[in-house]
């Protein structure tokens, strides 16, 4: 699997042009879902998160292309999380109006329950982060590989299983086992690292 070149545009730089429709579309492939996971997690019914998060997703689209380079400011991952957090902030705040109005107190406290701050959050939010990611990644992967290949890969490095045993299941010979295993395993990390990579910049 030949690596992408070295002089490929940042997903970040990609996004400021409203036009480049295969950035945007990974951009929602590996953030919607974290967003809208991280927004269950925090108490909201399906349609909620699904709400927040095409309102995180616009807010991104209405200011990626106005983002200047500051290494005071922070990351990109940081500026995302920032949206998130503003926007789970004012749909507390929402709810929590229209539950004094109705005068519940049960729905009152269980929105002051999840409303209240987490000491943890950006923990909480790196954590959904890698798994999202990983698992994107893994789909990606996986559509673009043979089983077998994937097999020997999933049940070695995932499942643990030793590869002779793997070879003898799946009528490949050891070595085919590791070399399919590693072939997955760069592929993995490339991927990975090309979107860590736009994540990582400075505003």
């Amino acid at each position: 699997m030949p690596e992408a070149p070295a002089t490929r545009p940042s997903l970040l730089v990609r996004l400021r042009d409203m036009q480049d429709h295969q950035a945007w579309s990974q951009f929602v492939e590996v953030y919607a879902p974290l967003i809208y996971g991280y927004a269950r997690k925090r108490g909201l019914q399906d349609a909620d998160a699904a709400d927040l998060t095409q309102s995180c997703l616009r807010r991104v689209a209405a200011h990626v292309g106005s983002l200047e380079y500051d290494p005071r400011v922070g990351t990109f991952r940081g500026w995302l999380f920032t949206i998130v957090r503003n926007q789970l902030r004012d749909y507390f705040e929402q709810s929590q109006r229209r539950c004094r109005g109705s005068g519940d107190s049960g729905v009152q406290e269980a929105l002051n329950a999840s409303a209240a701050p987490e000491a943890n959050a950006d923990e909480a939010w790196e954590r959904e982060y890698r798994r999202n990611l990983l698992a994107w990644a893994a789909e990606q992967v996986r559509s673009n590989v043979q089983d077998t290949t994937w097999q020997a890969f999933w049940q070695t490095a995932v499942e643990g299983k030793a590869g002779k045993d793997v070879a003898a299941s799946l009528r490949l010979s050891t070595a085919a086992v590791y070399l399919a295993k590693s072939r997955v395993m760069s592929r993995l990390r490339q991927l990975i690292r090309e979107v860590q990579d736009s994540q990582e910049e400075r505003l």
